[in-house]
């Protein structure tokens, strides 16, 4: 169970701490099986409540997970350690596509967004008990989530997708509870889940979203919540299409109980339709964030579902930061009302890029995935080798751990600072860097 180690303490906070220390010791290895609650009570001679309270602090602290009757374990990577730092040392003289930025050239000018919200603030400072929403940015978001046929329901603003979809997980789940996520997906969603305490079941996916007999095990398996991209899907480029919708709500129609949260950080910069699954379900909930199509710092992301959940969110929410930025808000409402940012040309500009690498590596026998976003997915059999060879080619690609769980290695290419002269030498140093042909798909 844990070897030699022996776990020591006789308060709850001794008893974590003395777990912890095992971990960054290195004594306790990923996977190693903690003693069952009232055993190390038992052994320690405290209160079994005592140590139940030293493992929900672990589980809190991303240290350990819980699987049912199986028991808690230390997890495979703790909370401090996430994905993002799973990435590559660039040196001088490479050309970094491993960020998943956006294009600085296709985002707009903030200059005069922020001057008017200035202004606009000076008129009349925010003062505390204001409503958190500023009503003019809720008629336009809630204008726009109609038009995609998201169903109707109250709004809060988080900073960003991440805080958002951590709100609404931790509005309704308990520690222990599982989640099923795309699998190959976001690795800050990976990270996430495990580090509030809840089990990860990964889902497969292809070009159209979570395949429906991944989710139907999933749900088969006792998935309280389902995390599922729309469009943009990271880091595959996957888009959940109408059929596939279809099949999923009739899926989750038979599992009113479940949590179906709905990721459409690709808004604004995605040229093809939204298919929510929102309103299947009791508890629902889709959060879409502006980061993408305006910026990286401007934190703020729309956030809709049923009244419990937005309820449940923003009662927590007022008792932590209280609201997002209203000057943050006007930015951005005056952003929305210029038309800034126009979708279809920033959504053709990813597509070209991205396009024209897909077909670069088809005609060279490599498979590659990106329908849209601005991601390209290329299964690999073995992905460090590839990443160091490419690094040595002049190119810095992310390595597929940081997005994956079960699913086969692979490598994300972000597009977006691509140009077309670029395409033919990086799809080249691909295919080299894979060698043979492969066959591997990213399911």
């Amino acid at each position: 169970m844990l070897g030699e180690y022996l776990i020591s303490g006789g308060r709850a906070s001794e008893i974590a701490a003395s777990v912890e220390a095992g971990v960054g010791s290195g004594e306790l290895t990923p996977g190693a099986l903690l003693p069952p609650m009232r055993e190390l009570a038992a052994r320690l001679g405290v209160n079994p409540n005592t140590v139940a309270a030293a493992y929900r602090t672990l589980r809190e602290r991303g240290v350990i997970e819980t699987d049912g009757r199986r028991g808690s374990r230390i997890r495979a990577r703790p909370a401090s350690t996430p994905r993002g730092a799973m990435g590559v040392a660039v040196p001088a003289g490479a050309r970094d596509l491993s960020t998943g930025n956006p294009d600085p050239a296709l985002l707009p000018s903030l200059d005069g967004p922020l001057a008017a919200a200035a202004r606009r603030y000076a008129l009349a400072p925010t003062q505390y008990g204001q409503d958190p929403v500023v009503p003019e940015l809720a008629r336009l978001a809630r204008a726009e989530l109609t038009a995609d046929g998201v169903p109707d329901g109250p709004l809060a603003l988080t900073s960003g997708a991440l805080d958002g979809i951590e709100r609404v997980l931790a509005a309704h789940l308990k520690p222990g509870d599982a989640v099923a996520v795309e699998d190959p997906g976001w690795g800050n969603v990976l990270d996430l889940v495990p580090a509030l305490g809840l089990r990860v079941l990964p889902v497969e996916v292809d070009d159209e979203g979570p395949r429906p007999a991944a989710v139907a095990a999933a749900l088969a398996a006792g998935a309280r919540a389902l995390v599922v991209t729309s469009r943009a899907q990271n880091p595959t480029g996957a888009v959940v299409g109408a059929a596939r919708a279809a099949a999923l709500r009739t899926l989750l129609a038979a599992h009113p109980q479940v949590l179906v949260i709905d990721d459409d950080h690709g808004h604004g910069i995605v040229d093809l339709p939204l298919h929510s699954l929102g309103g299947v379900t009791r508890h629902w909930a889709l959060v879409r964030s502006t980061a993408k199509a305006y910026g990286p710092d401007l934190r703020l992301a729309v956030l809709t579902g049923d009244p419990v959940t937005l309820d449940r969110v923003r009662g927590r929410q007022r008792l932590g930061p209280g609201w997002v930025s209203r000057v943050l808000q006007y930015a951005v409402l005056e952003l929305w009302s210029s038309g800034a940012v126009d979708p279809a040309a920033v959504a053709r500009a990813y597509g070209e890029r991205r396009d024209a690498l897909v077909a670069a590596l088809a005609a060279r026998g490599v498979p590659a995935y990106g329908r849209s976003g601005m991601n390209v997915w290329v299964p690999v059999a073995e992905e460090t080798a590839v990443v160091t060879r490419l690094l040595a080619a002049g190119w810095a690609v992310a390595p597929g751990a940081r997005f994956r769980l079960g699913s086969g290695p692979g490598i994300r290419i972000t597009v977006s600072r691509l140009t077309p002269s670029d395409v033919p030498g990086l799809a080249e140093a691909i295919a080299a860097a894979t060698g043979p042909a492969s066959t591997t798909r990213y399911v």
